[in-house]
């Protein structure tokens, strides 16, 4: 009987050990692997059409150019003539900054046919340098500059670059061009490319040559009183009157014996 107490007190025992761990292990929340603090990556923001991405964090013209789009040819023109170059160094070495005129394809179908392989390649390298101004130009920047404004290709007569700001465009002529601003393709603190529909055209380049002028014709003399020319006689030949003499003798003396002998007869 005894044993069977002890038997049953270890049975209870074990449902006891069993209930308690069960129960401690439904209270107990499970440990769970420490989770490192996730990693918050910051995208860059989208590119906008007045703001291209720029590559690696340094700004290249042609690539905004590109991926602006319509301005295939004055992009090969700024890598034939190396302005591509220039404007890298500038832009990157320069705190004054680049404003940029930027022709479309358009723009440049509207020249002559055959405009631009008439060029010299010092030619080329000015007409690009005039759509380029060597300071960073905003568009509210436009009502103050003075004229003529200054390009890469120079300033002069030759070269004139004039700007007129009105409250909804921007006129710019150069004595042969008149055309407006059509758009912005790119802007920031130091780069401002605007998009143009003309190609401006430098009088150095394209103005006809003046003729030479003509000499100028001395003044007329005063007319002076004209004093008719001396007369010279001709000399006359020595007429020989000897015989008409002797004629003119003999008629009278002829004469003189006719009145004569009427004289005697009475």
């Amino acid at each position: 009987m005894k044993q069977q107490y002890s038997s049953l007190f270890s049975f209870s025992f074990f449902l006891l050990f069993l209930h308690c761990t069960t129960t401690f292990a439904q209270t107990s929340p499970a440990a769970t692997p420490a989770q490192a603090p996730a990693v918050v990556v910051a995208q860059p923001p989208a590119a906008t059409p007045t703001q291209a991405a720029q590559p690696h964090g340094i700004t290249n013209v042609t690539k905004i150019l590109e991926k602006a789009g319509h301005f295939t040819i004055f992009i090969r023109l700024l890598r034939s003539t190396q302005e591509e170059n220039h404007l890298f160094s500038a832009l990157n070495d320069s705190s004054s900054g680049v404003t940029i005129f930027a022709p479309t394809d358009s723009a440049f179908s509207e020249l002559k046919s055959g405009t631009l392989n008439t060029l010299s390649d010092g030619d080329k390298s000015e007409l690009v340098k005039f759509h380029v101004v060597p300071t960073f130009l905003s568009t509210s920047q436009f009502q103050t500059v003075s004229n003529p404004l200054g390009t890469w290709a120079g300033t002069g007569n030759r070269l004139p670059l004039n700007v007129t700001s009105y409250p909804n465009s921007v006129n710019i002529t150069t004595g042969l061009t008149n055309t407006s601003l059509s758009g912005t393709v790119y802007t920031d603190n130091q780069l401002a490319i605007y998009k143009i529909e003309k190609v401006l055209l430098p009088k150095d380049i394209f103005a006809s040559k003046a003729p030479a002028p003509a000499p100028v014709a001395p003044a007329p003399e005063k007319p002076t009183k004209a004093v008719p020319a001396a007369t010279v006689e001709s000399p006359v030949a020595p007429v020989d009157i000897s015989g008409a003499l002797m004629f003119t003798q003999n008629q009278v003396v002829g004469s003189v014996g006719i009145v004569a002998a009427a004289m005697f007869a009475l």
